[in-house]
């Protein structure tokens, strides 16, 4: 009897299912943790191990690049096709920190299996996610008959994802001719659960500053000159009262400009999901949800921008009383950003609505970090269409739609490359990313194997990008 396309991926995962696990378990046990200099060596480990599998897997190209920090994996498979869009996919090879002390219930790099689960650190953030598309491009080779992908492939596996990516945008500036793509798939990312696979649209970017008060050239008696000259602690106090409006949106003025607003099927989309909000507030460790005015829960996570305060301080901090004016305070805050929204735009914004907030007699001085653009990809794009049948195929179902609220370097790749990005994860909620006992499912894990083996001959055979 012949075989589907279907049940010949299937079969081809089933045949090499033992070897691939043997092969990412190996993996696992290399400690890459990039935030740790004692580390270093395993990272640069992790980063051999991969460009030497991914050779033997087929990539006609592999190379190990070497950046101020930790390496970075490239390798690339063209098509043979001239028409072939190209696809570059995106993941991590180091790990968060881990060690059996903080609660694990196993050492966090000698991975175990527990019932269906694969405990190890970097299960599901990232080494996981990354390898299952050493064995779905197999697969895709194997049910196809074809003996080079249907797209051009490309992979960027770096080094420093867990200690904030901070050489990641000069490598991809750098290498930006050897990453061109016409649509980049991020594997970092996760689904709604197990029974509700779902596809990631976007991501908010991120914006970051420090504002320091001055008043005083000292601490001052409170008596003495309280009441007749300006309190930094005061003033900082009424910045931070007057960064949102009695709706809950941010009061900055200009803030909102360019702000892409959620269509109607979007919100229709969001609220399909099964939110059980008391359980989220559970997680939150809150008792109460608030925020904008006139949105879900969800879509003030996902879709809108946000100012929080992160830190504030100022005066004497210690036991009993000291009654001074203090001569400084400060507040930390960061702004998570929605597609639409300039980081340049809103630090020129924030440090001109933070100078009309301080009084005379205080000087102000704002310091921004580095910024993080957001990135969202429209629902009706073909190659996210795409994804969503090959998961489709792979879960047997509908796929629905999220957005994360966090933000992360797929945007870099996005404005660099100038390509949309789309997300494809199979980690869920449970698999406990940065925490004890971090877990993959290995049921799902096959099914992101399958997502991928699907993806590429979907992406060929239904989008030929505009030059």
């Amino acid at each position: 009897m012949s075989l589907t396309p279907d049940s010949a991926v299937r079969t081809y995962i089933d045949q090499h299912r033992a070897a691939f696990l043997d092969d990412l378990t190996a993996w696992l046990r290399i400690p890459s943790v990039s935030a740790q200099p004692d580390h270093a060596l395993d990272v640069r480990r992790s980063a051999d191990w991969l460009a030497a599998k991914l050779t033997e897997t087929g990539f006609a190209t592999v190379e190990v690049w070497p950046t101020e920090g930790a390496p970075a994996v490239f390798a690339e498979w063209p098509s043979g096709d001239p028409d072939a869009p190209t696809v570059l996919v995106y993941g991590h090879h180091d790990v968060q920190p881990a060690a059996r002390e903080d609660g694990w219930n196993s050492e966090p790099f000698e991975p175990v299996v527990r019932g269906n689960r694969l405990y190890a650190r970097g299960a599901a953030d990232d080494k996981g996610q990354v390898f299952f598309h050493t064995l779905g491009v197999r697969a895709h080779l194997a049910a196809t008959g074809r003996t080079a992908p249907a797209v051009n492939l490309k992979l960027l596996i770096e080094g420093e994802e867990e200690s904030g990516s901070p050489h990641f945008r000069a490598l991809v500036e750098e290498r930006a001719g050897r990453l061109a793509a016409d649509a980049v798939i991020v594997s970092d990312t996760g689904m709604w659960a197990e029974d509700t696979p779902t596809v990631c649209t976007g991501m908010r970017g991120l914006a970051e500053c420090e504002i320091r008060l001055y008043g005083p050239d000292q601490d001052v008696h409170s008596g003495s000159f309280g009441g007749a000259v300006p309190n930094p602690a005061t003033a900082v106090a009424r910045l931070v009262a007057a960064l949102h409006d009695e709706r809950g949106r941010v009061a900055v003025p200009g803030f909102y400009d360019g702000v892409v607003e959620l269509t109607d099927r979007e919100r229709a989309l969001f609220a399909e999901l099964p939110f059980d909000e008391e359980r989220w507030l559970r997680t939150a460790k809150s008792r109460a949800t608030l925020g904008e005015a006139g949105h879900t829960t969800l879509e003030r996570i996902w879709a809108r921008p946000t100012a929080e305060v992160n830190g504030i301080g100022g005066g004497y901090q210690g036991p009993g009383s000291k009654t001074i004016i203090p001569s400084a305070a400060l507040v930390k805050l960061s702004f998570r950003l929605v597609a639409g929204q300039d980081p340049d735009h809103i630090e020129k914004a924030v440090r001109a609505w933070a100078a009309d907030q301080v009084p005379a007699g205080i000087r102000c001085e704002i310091d921004f970090g580095s910024a993080t653009r957001p990135c969202l990809t429209p629902l009706d794009h073909p190659a996210l269409q795409a994804v969503a049948r090959a998961m489709g195929r792979a879960f047997e179902g509908p796929v629905r739609f999220t957005r994360e609220g966090g933000s992360g370097p797929a945007a870099d790749l996005q404005e660099v490359l100038g390509a949309p990005v789309l997300f494809l994860g199979i980690s869920v909620p449970s698999d406990g990313w940065h925490a004890p006992d971090e877990k993959v499912e290995l049921d799902l894990l096959l099914k992101g194997v399958e997502t991928s083996a699907y993806l590429w001959a979907d992406l060929a055979e239904n989008w030929r990008p505009t030059p």
